[in-house]
């Protein structure tokens, strides 16, 4: 009976690092993609179509699985309500998905429950599940594939859970590859299943964006690969690397282009990993697949310049996890370690993500969505459009068709970048003639000024300056010390 409650322990931990997280709720730091994503699976429950402006089908979202998720929290909640369920949802997917890597890696149930908790306070770990977007469901279904389908040898897992990864983002071939190749050299032998299942889930989700939407790969892909893309030389490369690894490599993302903290930390993981795999043991197999996919996640990335940092943030987690197994493991003063290194490294991350999550939530919460609110309140209409970047909680808020800089929701963008990169902007504005403007500038002081005073008016200047105000002292010392937002200029057409 003791053997069987100490089992349990680790799922204790599951339900406390759930409730200690849901804390973070009340920062309302809610990424700006979710609400790209959110808005489609809206659109999906209005329009019965996977778009983001009415019967216009567009893969607008990078995530389809996620959207299917978001969709079912809609009909079940109602619009209004089915966030924050979602959000606890994500966390608990993402706890349990670090349940599942405790059980490949540790043996002693305390030890798990600890490294359940300590790695759910990672920066990373809180933001995957309270920020909206699909990595929590990414997360566990990735330990679940290599829980079920590697350690407890389940058939089923090694064919359907790969095409549920998919699903969830086409750009999980890294990591199904990385698990592919560590298999093969670890067992020398070839799982035929696992074969199987990554085929269908490959040709399925490129014979889903075919047929439903006319393209094999995402349009969001396509868009941003469009927007930014910028031809470097080999040197420009290697210094555009150099300037920004550091701040995605960590789990702080730091400001300035060198952050010596996490080159600290990715020396640190490195000599973990390696003492950890010199003892001759079962898990370094697991070991190995965390770490050739953490270090090819981030090297592919970094190498394409994607700086969007929720790219990173598993690879960060998995990369951390020698350095966690390490301190937990110790044999002398095990808990004096465990203490130091908690009060040392963990907190202060903790704290920094706190503040972070607080000032953040502020610019995005309070600040954009009151954009938003003021628009739908504004806009009777739902079917005029607005133009601006980026494409999440304005829209998601006012209601209104929307046009974005980049193309994520609307394809005309594209084309204009295509025919004339530099003036695509106004070439955009002059050929769709949207009603609403919202922008960094002052329009009237554009080299094109003289249009926009002939065909625009300003109808709001928004501020971040005015939302840094709080009834409680140290949350308005935390907006002052780090304001999260940019102000904006709202034209309206006026012919």
């Amino acid at each position: 009976m003791a053997e069987i409650n100490n089992q349990k322990i680790p799922i204790y931990a599951v339900l406390g690092t759930v409730i200690f997280k849901l804390l973070f709720l009340l920062t309302h730091y809610i990424q700006e993609d979710a609400f790209i994503t959110w808005r489609v699976a809206q659109n999906l429950l209005d329009y019965g179509v996977i778009g983001f402006n009415g019967t216009t089908k567009i893969s607008a979202s990078t995530t389809h699985l996620y959207v299917f998720l978001s969709y079912v929290f809609n009909l079940i909640f109602g619009k209004e309500n089915f966030i924050e369920p979602l959000l606890i949802f994500n966390s608990i997917l993402f706890t349990i998905g670090s349940l599942f890597l405790s059980h490949l890696l540790l043996k002693n149930v305390w030890h798990k429950a600890i490294f359940i908790f300590l790695t759910g306070i990672l920066p990373p770990a809180i933001k995957i599940s309270i920020l909206g977007m699909e990595y929590g469901l990414l997360f566990f279904l990735e330990m679940t594939l290599l829980y079920y389908g590697f350690y407890k040898g389940k058939k089923w897992a090694l064919v359907i859970l790969p095409i549920l990864i998919l699903f969830t983002r086409i750009d999980t071939v890294i990591f199904l590859g990385a698990v592919f190749i560590i298999d093969i050299l670890w067992n020398k032998k070839v799982r035929w299943l696992y074969i199987l299942g990554g085929i269908l889930g490959i040709t399925s989700v490129l014979a889903f964006n075919e047929l439903y939407f006319g393209e094999l790969v995402n349009n969001t892909i396509i868009a941003k690969k469009i927007a930014y893309d910028n031809h470097f030389t080999f040197q420009q490369n290697l210094e555009y690397f150099a300037q920004n690894f550091g701040n995605f490599w960590g789990m702080l993302k730091l400001p300035g282009d060198f952050n010596p903290l996490t080159v600290f930390l990715l020396i640190f993981e490195l000599v973990c990993f390696i003492y950890l795999i010199r003892q001759k043991d079962q898990r370094n197999y697991f070991l190995w697949i965390i770490f050739v996919f953490g270090w090819a996640k981030q090297l592919i990335f970094l190498s394409q310049r994607s700086l969007f940092d929720w790219y990173y943030w598993v690879p960060q987690i998995l990369l951390f996890v020698p350095v966690l197994i390490l301190i937990l493991e110790q044999k002398v003063k095990k808990y004096l370690w465990i203490s130091l290194f908690i009060i040392f490294y963990i907190m202060p991350m903790l704290i920094f993500q706190t503040i972070h999550s607080i000032a953040t939530g502020n610019g995005e919460w309070n600040y954009r969505r009151e954009i938003g609110l003021f628009l739908h309140q504004y806009e009777k209409d739902k079917n005029q459009w607005i133009f601006l970047e980026p494409a999440g909680y304005i829209p998601y808020f006012s209601g209104l068709k929307t046009i974005d800089e980049v193309g994520l929701v609307d394809k005309g963008v594209q084309h204009e970048i295509l025919k004339d990169k530099p003036n695509f902007w106004i070439n955009t504005v002059k050929n769709r003639k949207p009603k609403y403007l919202l922008t960094y500038d002052d329009l009237y002081e554009r080299k094109d000024a003289e249009y926009f005073r002939t065909h625009y008016k300003l109808v709001k200047e928004f501020r971040i300056k005015d939302h840094l105000k709080s009834d409680y002292r140290i949350i308005e010392k935390i907006y002052i010390l780090k304001p999260s937002g940019s102000d904006y200029n709202l034209y309206q057409r006026i012919d």
